[in-house]
């Protein structure tokens, strides 16, 4: 399962899209079934296209869809919402099948039992390599990979194929090098948007002596230790030797994961400074590392989240409002260059089939994307998604940024890793980042327990 150069398409990172965000944020802002129509792409055929769309369709009436994915709450309902327009579209019927993390696991034994769902999203190209190897994934068809040339930059398409064959549709993306804030805690302490590093340490303390503490980390989600790690690494190391750890060429006993992990601890290593202390945090879950920030009004838990895009899909679980009581600042520069980190999340056929290919077709047009991009807390790196889609000027700005790097962005490191070291609860470098922010002082240590299980996974 391990990324390679054939099936991960990194590049240097654009300072014109960081600076855009940077620019932008300031200002803060199975079965198969139906007739016999042979054609669901966009460019013609005798498929269905509804007024204002921009994809033909055929009629699958009679047809039944299993799609499974990890995706809970209002993430899930409003995927939800684009599965039952392709239901109106097709006279399909789907069901959502909720899977388990790691999804790449939950997949086998549904594989083993002889009921995969027709369609998984997989929340990272190892996943993607390792269900292709596995023969489990199908190769798209010949209408989802028109869409994907017409609607994706060459990156994109790329992080989807396996051996030169493309299995993948990335139909959400994420922006993971934001820092959340609350508004009014940072009025009421006289605190401002960092730039660097070295500013948000001075930040974190105005809020700290204002009475608020600064951070709220989700580590009981061990994957947002992981996004943590990867825009300090990032911006510190460069993007070359962030490729190079990604596919195991260097050692996490190298010196950059050295100066990496001891700037980590400037925070981490500051009990004070996050909500619940260490111990607190290992007991948070991601949704609520946010919503803690944004109730309480000016004496909330932590006055600061880092996470990506996504994070608005929680804020709106509260009654703050995204570019008023919550804002958002670039992950600041640790080196030097501005980190961007990318995610994302693939379609991938699993019952080859002319609904399943169909569906995936859908995942690739601007049709699907601006229906979830209109419901906030989601971002599609297809370029051709209406930017007036998205609901909020933070949220355009972000769409925006993502689409003027095109392929220059790094995807997230750890969903780059075979799954037993990137992708795994309790297991690999989700655990080993959780242990070292128990412990912030034991880098030597946890950098061995990183290479040793580093060295399992990757077989090298």
């Amino acid at each position: 399962m391990r990324s390679t150069s054939s099936t991960i398409r990194t590049r240097r990172t654009v300072k014109a899209a960081a600076t855009l965000v940077a620019g932008a944020l300031a200002l803060s802002l199975t079965a198969c079934g139906g007739d016999d129509d042979k054609s669901n792409g966009a460019d013609g055929g005798t498929g269905t296209k509804d007024s204002g769309s921009t994809l033909a369709l055929p009629k699958l009436n009679g047809t039944t869809l299993e799609v499974a994915a990890v995706w809970t709450g209002t993430e899930q309902a409003n995927f939800k919402k684009v599965l039952a327009e392709f239901e109106k579209r097709t006279g399909a019927k789907i069901t959502f099948v909720p899977a388990q993390d790691p999804i790449i696991n939950f997949l086998g034994s549904k594989i083993a039992g002889g009921s995969p769902p027709d369609v998984a999203m997989l929340p990272q190209p190892g996943a993607i390599k390792q269900a292709a190897e596995k023969g489990w994934a199908k190769p798209l068809g010949a209408e989802a990979q028109a869409q994907l040339a017409k609607n994706y930059s060459r990156g994109w398409q790329d992080i989807g194929k396996v051996g030169g064959k493309q299995y993948g549709v990335y139909y959400k993306a994420a922006n993971k090098s934001l820092i959340w804030y609350n508004a009014k805690v940072f009025e009421n302490a006289g605190a401002s948007e960092p730039k660097t590093w070295k500013d948000l340490l001075a930040t974190a303390q105005t809020v700290y002596d204002s009475g608020v503490t600064p951070f709220s980390v989700g580590g009981a989600d061990g994957w947002t230790l992981t996004d943590w790690f990867e825009n300090v690494y990032l911006s510190q190391a460069g993007p070359e030797k962030y490729d190079q750890l990604a596919q195991h060429k260097i050692k996490w006993t190298d010196p950059s994961v050295k100066e990496a992990l001891t700037t980590l601890a400037q925070v981490w290593g500051k009990k004070d400074w996050i909500a619940g202390g260490a111990n607190g945090a290992l007991q948070t879950e991601f949704p609520a590392s946010v919503t803690q920030t944004f109730t309480g009004g000016d004496q909330p838990k932590a006055a600061m989240v880092y996470e990506g895009d996504f994070v608005q899909v929680n804020i709106a679980d509260t009654k703050s409002k995204v570019g008023t009581d919550a804002k958002v600042f670039p992950f600041p520069t640790v080196g030097g260059t501005a980190p961007v980190v990318s995610g994302g999340d693939a379609a991938v056929v699993l019952k080859d089939s002319k609904g399943a290919q169909a569906l995936a077709t859908f995942l690739a047009s601007p049709d699907a994307a601006q229906i979830q991009a209109k419901l906030g807390g989601y971002l599609s790196p297809n370029k051709n998604v209406d930017v007036s889609a998205y609901p909020n000027d933070v949220q355009r700005t972000i769409a925006k940024a993502l689409v003027a790097a095109g392929d220059d962005f790094r995807f997230d490191m750890s969903d780059q890793a075979p799954q037993a070291f990137g992708g795994t609860p309790g297991k690999g470098e989700w655990k080993d980042l959780q242990d070292f922010l128990k412990n912030p002082s034991n880098v030597a240590g946890i950098q061995a327990k990183l290479e040793s299980d580093a060295a399992a996974a990757y077989g090298n």
